[in-house]
């Protein structure tokens, strides 16, 4: 059950990543990174069958989702946000980083077999 995702900042500012997880995707494993702020009033779209992430980079940031199908927490998967093969130029050094438990242990690219 892949979910696209419309993505906009209301407040503060992110750096916002998408990672393609589509096998048979030319472009597999590669992620694009673009700041996104509140005054700016882009938005990002990420596609079906890509990963998504953000990293905060103001106080009191409030991010807005438009989604394209219900979350299914059987569907959900993960990916390691520090992951060297794909190699994202975080703006947060490791020791730094806020992660919740299920980010803290989400595999390798490389061991996460195929997702879509």
């Amino acid at each position: 059950n892949a979910q696209a995702k419309l993505i906009r900042v209301l407040a503060g500012a992110i750096l916002d990543v998408a990672v393609d997880l589509r096998s048979d995707s030319p472009s597999y494993g590669r992620h694009v990174a673009v700041r996104l702020d509140a005054t700016g009033g882009e938005q990002l779209f990420v596609p079906a069958g890509f990963a998504h992430g953000f990293c905060t980079l103001e106080p009191d940031t409030m991010v807005a989702y438009k989604v394209d199908a219900y979350y299914s927490p059987a569907d959900d998967r993960n990916l390691r946000w520090n992951d060297p093969a794909i190699g994202i130029a975080w703006p947060v050094a490791e020791a730094d980083a806020i992660l919740s438990g299920k980010d803290k242990a989400a595999p390798l690219l490389a061991d996460l077999g195929r997702v879509f």
